[in-house]
């Protein structure tokens, strides 16, 4: 994509944040319930998720892995825009608003520990659970990333494609993946012994030699560390899946090509969009042009040698 079209892309992103930073921190000076009609405003402190989720979890498991888990997504969301095929403005732009609105409330987590929420769409005697702007705009992210793969959905995944299967190489595509893998797994246990040994020590430090106390906060954060871990290792081995696709597809596709241009059978190659080698298809045009050249030279000096035979006889 062009400079100009990944600001359209990201700049959503950066103002969903800094506008859900700017109402919180207007509304945490708020004091008793503001009402125009069926707007209201009022402070409330959520110490889970979206619209409260998880918040009976232990303090140290909640805030820890819903932060934690936002800056997953963040990896995810960076991952997805390079990795997607197709410019899809909409769809980018969707998951832009979708993770800064994630973002807000991450934000809120490791600064304050809890998500402000101040809005109450309703009366008193119905009406909606607390919400802020982060929760709102992604809904609207939801909305565009929904509406971008119906319409686009062809594009993303095509019925007819030459290249079936993702495995086009096997030997190098795995070999590529556990080396990617290999890489995750030695950093995640670069993490865990870091983060594991400090918090120990750390908590031993406050709480003296209480091993129930210090296997109340040692416990959720190594169960939460795993499952994180266990996440981010299939998303590298998936990302490896599919970058070293983008590698061995295009020359698989470009073998087949010269298989069938040797064997006489009609060939065109094209390649996926975001496959890697993109001059193979310029090469592939050239190399056609040529047979044919050598071809017709070849069937004009044939016709011409008849024609010498016949004019002797």
């Amino acid at each position: 994509m062009k400079r100009i079209e990944w600001v359209i892309v990201l700049l959503p992103l950066v103002v969903c944040w800094v506008l859900d930073r700017v109402t919180k921190l207007w509304a945490n000076g708020l004091e008793g319930v503001h009402s125009y009609g069926y707007l209201n405003f009022v402070l409330h402190h959520n110490h889970g998720a979206m619209l409260g989720l998880f918040s009976e979890l232990p303090q140290v498991l909640r805030i820890v892995s819903l932060s934690t888990g936002g800056a997953f997504l963040l990896c995810i969301y960076v991952i997805i825009q390079y990795l997607l095929p197709i410019k899809s403005l909409v769809l980018r732009t969707g998951l832009s608003i979708l993770i800064g609105g994630i973002l807000g409330n991450v934000a809120d987590r490791i600064i304050w520990g809890y998500v402000v929420d101040f809005i109450v769409i309703g009366t008193p005697a119905l009406s909606s659970p607390a919400f802020n702007i982060a929760d709102a705009v992604q809904w609207v992210g939801y909305a565009m990333i929904v509406s971008a793969i119906i319409k686009e959905g062809e594009i993303l995944w095509p019925e007819h494609n030459s290249r079936r299967k993702y495995w086009v190489n096997p030997s190098f595509q795995l070999k590529y993946c556990f080396v990617l893998l290999g890489v995750g797994v030695g950093l995640t246990v670069i993490s865990l012994v870091f983060s594991y040994t400090y918090l120990r020590v750390s908590i031993s430090e406050l709480v003296g030699g209480n091993q129930f106390l210090i296997n109340k906060f040692i416990s959720p954060f190594v169960i939460t560390f795993l499952v994180i871990s266990v996440g981010f290792c299939a998303i590298l081995f998936t990302v490896g899946k599919t970058i070293s696709h983008r590698i061995a597809g295009p020359l698989y596709a470009f073998e087949r090509f010269l298989d069938d241009i040797l064997a006489g059978r009609p060939a065109h190659l094209k390649l996926r969009a975001g496959d890697e080698f993109k001059h193979l298809e310029e090469l592939a045009d050239q190399i056609k042009v040529q047979l044919m050249e050598i071809q017709t030279k070849t069937m004009e000096k044939v016709a011409s040698m008849e024609d010498n035979k016949i004019m002797k006889e």
